[in-house]
């Protein structure tokens, strides 16, 4: 959309600071940087969803996305296409998402959970009781990275009426005014995708015209950062290691890892040598790798 659109306006009572938002200022307050996983529901198959979930936590995660399977995931690489398949093939539907996300949250009310996908499941649902479905499941927040601020009135005032964040996304190529933007109509944080492109690809290395570290990406977040005022900004996509981490960490509220973590669990779960405790604990060394790279307090 023309950067001279402007997102139509939400009442202000309801853009108050929502759990999700507190939860990620106050980790920076701290000096943390949150990590952030995600995870298909249904995938590898409907009965593992929760308990990867769970892994991630005790590992270190400091709130989860669960992804609402999807066949025409736009911006998804091939690893988290196959997982989506993989889930419809279970015949997971949203229900059954909401059912995940309702037994992760009883089990772990501290940990935000945000439900990620595309906006014509959300649709066909109806916008109204998805939120409101959503909510009473205890999910925190929703990204729907086909949903421009400007197509979003109607998601918008429904996720504000039930009390759900909102996230939307910048990419390297958004203009200061755009980034200023897509924050005033966020209420959760806004999600800086590290480089263009889907999910899953290398983040790019160094640029020499990048305006001062030569870090094209690092120097793309820092002035995301510095116009994201209303909000914590996490960077996604690409990030697969604790090194990708560390570089990142400095430069971003939060960061966010995907397709690595459906990865290593395609590999344990297809395994047919592997038990359950050794997949799990696969999972668990992933992320506490991926943790090691912005250590907690």
């Amino acid at each position: 959309m023309p950067d001279s659109v402007t997102p139509d306006p939400i009442p202000p009572d309801t853009t108050a600071d929502l759990p999700l938002r507190r939860h990620l200022a106050d980790l920076a307050a701290r000096g943390e940087t949150a990590l952030g996983l995600f995870v298909t529901s249904g995938f590898p198959d409907p009965a593992a969803t929760l308990p990867i979930l769970t892994a991630c936590v005790e590992a270190g995660a400091d709130f989860v996305e669960l992804g609402m399977p999807f066949s025409d995931p736009l911006a998804e690489g091939v690893p988290i296409q196959r997982a989506s398949v993989r889930a419809l093939a279970h015949g997971v539907t949203m229900r059954d998402a909401f059912a995940t996300a309702a037994a992760f949250t009883a089990r772990h009310a501290d940990v935000p959970l945000v439900l990620m996908g595309y906006v014509n499941p959300v649709l066909q649902y109806g916008v109204d009781a998805f939120c409101r479905d959503a909510v009473a499941a205890g999910v925190a927040g929703l990204i729907l990275p086909d949903l421009p601020p400007e197509e979003a009135a109607e998601v918008r005032a429904a996720a504000a009426l039930h009390g759900l964040a909102l996230t939307f996304l910048v990419a390297p190529n958004t203009s200061d005014e755009r980034i200023g933007r897509v924050d005033a109509a966020s209420t959760g944080f806004v999600y800086a995708v590290s480089t263009p492109g889907l999910t899953g690809q290398a983040i790019a290395a160094t640029n020499n015209h990048a305006r001062s570290s030569g870090d094209a990406v690092t120097d793309y977040l820092d002035r995301a950062r510095t116009l994201t005022r209303a909000n914590p900004l996490c960077v996604g996509f690409g990030i697969r290691t604790g090194d990708d981490v560390r570089r990142l960490a400095p430069h971003a509220d939060g960061v966010i890892v995907g397709s690595a973590l459906i990865d290593v669990a395609t590999k344990a779960w297809d395994d047919p040598d592997a038990s359950d405790a050794d997949r799990l604990d696969a999972v668990r060394a992933f992320v506490a790798a991926l943790r090691a790279g912005a250590p907690r307090a």
